[in-house]
């Protein structure tokens, strides 16, 4: 028989009872093994709750002076030798228990840096952890009391839906169609996560409280880093795994923090849940430093939310009513370790994550003290639950309902004191906190209890009688038995009890008319809610049959189109084909051109190496003939300037016998004139040497002894008074006023104190003139006018041929005897003394009479 169907279901939740019972923080030790025999620790268990801590000889307060043995006492102590198994038992179970029972619960691993907090909490494949125990544990309890999937849909705003069962099949038939299409065609599945495949799960089952509900598991895995908060289960591609957005922390309509926007996974199975949890984990942030090759760097929150609600009367489906919902969730912390830079001798990154770590966890520590000293001396301190988004995630635990345990990992090396020592005090300090009770709480909806027990003995009941071969109706929904009475009573009315046997058999007839009646009422109730349900269902019929039309006219449709995508798939694929043949055709002949490109490269290299040779060689050619060359010249310009030094020793030799003969009064041994050609020498600016020569001439002997003045036939005494051409004068900067009786006179000339530019000389002038004046050896002033002919030269520039010489001299007429000798070798002078003082003239006045060719 159906239980009795309520008729007022409460149409909203009832109000949370307040829990007045409070239970301390559960705050657990366990101990890591010594990695080397050899190690000193600092560690001692000194019984099942308490350890001693010892400062070793390195450690800080051991080198101060204030060294002590400090005593820990804490719920449990597990030394290195207790198993996964024995510490899920004690740690993990109950908050299993708690979570089927709708209470939350809160588990901390907490600790210094590689002492074992992932371990304790993931475990290995042949060990697990307490995070897979307690996936086994939950799913063995609730294996047969599982609603179909999407069943539960979260909501977002941390609650949950109940959906229709058409709801949850499309649903599901959406995903089955996304799973098709994502998985790709014949590829097997890469065992990318072996310990889904070789783990040994946990077989411990515990009793639901109540058979008569649903479940439906959902898991969400965050973490914490830098202070923000990143979902590891969102699909984010590979290539924007750096630029992941951080989510925020809202608070819900029960003053419950939650991760907004987070990915929430409906599991059904461990296996699903730990594929969850390592696809987030492959994202988790882990690096390498000094102290642990693995170490986190950020807090990872691996949460467990168990929804439950209850069956309707008949035992089937899902109550339809948000109100019937029990939530519960546990969540699973794995706490980055604590670390001093001094130590791991982090910088950058990892300096940053390290230093965000810390706060943290002092953010941890400073809400506990501080909800210590308020539960313990009534003060009303605010908690700094928003100085860290790792508080303020967990706020609803710690200032709310729940249960919260803390398993405390030590490294008893005697390295790790000062963080041990730390840790030790934080961890002692916690179970002083005291958290308030939860108080489930139920909705009665005055359903039969054992409804879903009820329901499973019918099926089979049926599926029994459907396999022995009885098709007769069996009615399921029965509410009367049509029975119109038991047996008839004894109708012996001729005995002594006649009379008893008669008013029996009368109230028998009339019970059995009034059952009769009562059938027949409920007969012909019967036959009209059948007709109704008959019309109701023909009326179904019929739109079902429309819908089929319609339906499968869209079918015929989708199969056309399918079929045109499939022509056009072929054709693509075809042209992918040829596309690809040209593709790796063109591959290959982009190789077979580097390599061509290669050679070509390689013949180009060696023959610049060929043409570096040659060149080298050819240079060392061009050196070796160009320092013979110079050779050679130098030695043809030794051989020039021996012969000139030669000449002009002649050319001494005879300016002496011509002295020697004048003064001596003496023909000389030539006595026809004598032409002198005296080359100047010098070197212009460009660095070419070039020769100016002064044409002299001497008088010949014969005049000399008549006692006639020296003199140049082939002018008079002053040509510059015949305006022949432009004079370029040559004069000192600062002359001495002359006051002779003859002055020169150039009409048009040009005077210069420097020959600065090659202009002056080869523009326009056409005589020079170079004027010096200087002391005799009698004191007096002599100025001598040197004057030449400008001659073009075949390269465009110009040279000067010295061709007379002037000299003015004042003496005075009453002189001694030698006064006339001496104006007359004063005013003719022979063409050799002409030369010599030309020559002496132009080095004497720091000038270069050679005009260098113009460039």
């Amino acid at each position: 028989m159906k239980p009795v169907r309520p008729r007022n279901l409460p149409k909203k939740t009832p109000s949370k009872p307040k829990s007045t019972s409070k239970d301390p923080v559960q705050v657990f030790c366990r101990l890591r093994p010594m990695q080397n025999d050899s190690d000193q620790t600092c560690m001692t268990i000194i019984s099942p709750q308490s350890i001693q801590v010892s400062p070793p000889d390195t450690s800080a307060n051991y080198r101060a002076g204030s060294a002590k043995d400090v005593i820990f006492s804490f719920k449990k102590v597990f030394d290195e030798t207790v198993g996964q198994k024995e510490i899920f038992e004690t740690v993990g179970l109950p908050l299993v228990k708690s979570l089927l029972d709708g209470r939350n619960g809160l588990l901390f691993a907490y600790g210094v840096t590689g002492s074992g907090k992932t371990y304790t909490m993931n475990g290995g494949p042949q060990d697990g952890g307490i995070m897979p125990r307690c996936l086994d544990v939950l799913f063995n309890s609730i294996a047969h009391y599982q609603a179909k999937k999407y069943t539960f849909k979260a909501d977002r705003m941390n609650g949950f839906e109940i959906q229709s069962d058409v709801d949850a099949l499309q649903e599901r038939q959406q995903e089955l169609m996304r799973n098709l299409e994502s998985r790709p065609p014949k590829t097997p599945r890469k065992n990318s996560d072996p310990e889904l495949f070789c783990r040994t799960p946990d077989t411990t089952q515990l009793e639901i409280p109540c058979e008569d509900n649903s479940f439906a598991v959902f898991v969400t895995y965050v973490e914490i880093y830098n202070n923000s908060v990143y979902d590891l289960l969102e699909d984010v591609p590979d290539d924007f795994m750096r630029q992941r957005q951080a989510k925020i922390l809202r608070e819900d309509a029960l003053k419950n923090m939650y991760v907004h926007g987070v990915t929430e996974v409906e599991v059904k199975s461990p296996e699903e849940a730990f594929e969850a949890f390592y696809k987030g984990q492959k994202k988790k942030r882990v690096a390498n430093t000094m102290l642990n090759s693995e170490s986190s760097r950020s807090h990872s929150v691996f949460s467990i939310r168990l929804v439950q609600a209850p069956l309707d009367y008949h035992g089937e489906n899902v109550v339809q009513e948000k109100g019937g919902m029990l939530i519960s969730q546990l969540s699973l912390v794995d706490l980055a370790g604590c670390e001093r830079t001094s130590r791991t001798k982090n910088s950058g990154q990892r300096l940053r994550e390290a230093g965000n770590i810390n706060n943290s966890l002092m953010s941890l520590r400073s809400c506990l003290e501080i909800l210590r000293e308020n539960q313990l001396t009534g003060a009303n301190k605010m908690v700094p639950y928003r100085d860290s988004k790792l508080t303020l995630l967990f706020k609803s635990y710690l200032d709310g309902e729940g249960e919260v345990s803390m398993i405390v990992c030590a490294n008893p090396s005697a390295e790790d004191y000062d963080e041990t020592l730390q840790v030790m005090k934080f961890a002692e300090m916690s179970q002083e906190v005291q958290i308030a009770r939860p108080v489930p709480v139920r909705l009665d909806l005055g359903f039969t209890p054992g409804r879903r027990k009820a329901n499973q003995v019918f099926r089979t009941a049926i599926r029994q009688l459907e396999e022995e071969g009885i098709n007769e109706n069996i009615p399921i929904d029965v509410d009367i038995v049509y029975s119109l009475s038991s047996d008839f009573p004894s109708m012996d009315i001729l005995g002594p009890e006649g009379g008893k046997v008669l008013t029996e058999l009368k109230a028998f007839l009339q019970e059995r008319m009034k059952q009769r009646t009562l059938l027949g009422k409920d007969l012909l109730l019967r036959q009209e809610q059948f007709r109704a349900h008959l019309a109701k269902v023909e009326q179904e019929n019929i739109l079902v049959k429309q819908e089929s039309y319609t339906l499968q006219a869209q079918v015929d449709e989708e199969r056309r189109k399918m079929h045109s995508f499939t022509t056009k798939l072929g054709s693509v694929t075809h042209q992918n084909s040829t596309l690809q043949r040209r593709c790796e055709e063109q591959e290959q002949r982009i190789s077979i051109l580097q390599q061509e490109k290669a050679d070509l490269e390689m013949a180009l290299s060696q023959s610049a190496i060929d043409r570096q040779k040659v060149k080298t060689k050819y240079n060392a050619k061009v050196q070796l003939e160009k320092e013979k060359k110079c050779q050679e010249l130098e030695r043809k310009l030794e051989k020039r300037s021996q012969m000139l030094r030669n000449q002009v020793r002649e050319r001494d030799e005879m300016i002496r016998r011509v002295k020697q003969a004048v003064k001596e009064d003496i023909p000389p041994s030539t006595t026809s004139s004598t032409s002198s050609i005296v080359n100047v020498t010098s070197k212009s600016d460009g660095g070419t040497t070039q020769s100016s020569s002064a044409l002299l001439k001497t008088p010949s002997a014969d005049s000399r002894r008549m006692g006639m003045a020296l003199r140049n036939p082939r002018h008079r005494r002053s040509r510059s008074e015949e305006g022949r051409g432009r004079w370029l004068d040559h004069c000192p900067a600062t002359p001495v006023p002359l006051s002779t009786v003859f002055q020169p006179n150039m009409k048009k000339r040009k005077s210069v104190t420097k020959l600065t530019d090659v202009k002056d000389i080869t523009k326009g002038t056409e005589r020079y003139c170079l004027t010096t004046q200087e002391q005799d050896t009698d004191g007096e002033l002599e100025t001598r006018l040197y004057k030449g002919d400008v001659v073009p030269t075949c390269s465009g520039g110009a040279q000067v041929i010295f061709s007379d010489v002037e000299l003015l001299k004042q003496s005075s007429p009453t002189g001694n005897a030698a006064g006339p000798v001496t104006r007359k070798r004063s005013a003719h002078m022979s063409g050799v003394d002409v030369a010599e003082r030309c020559l002496t003239a132009v080095e004497g006045h720091g000038k270069r009479p050679y005009i260098a060719p113009k460039p």
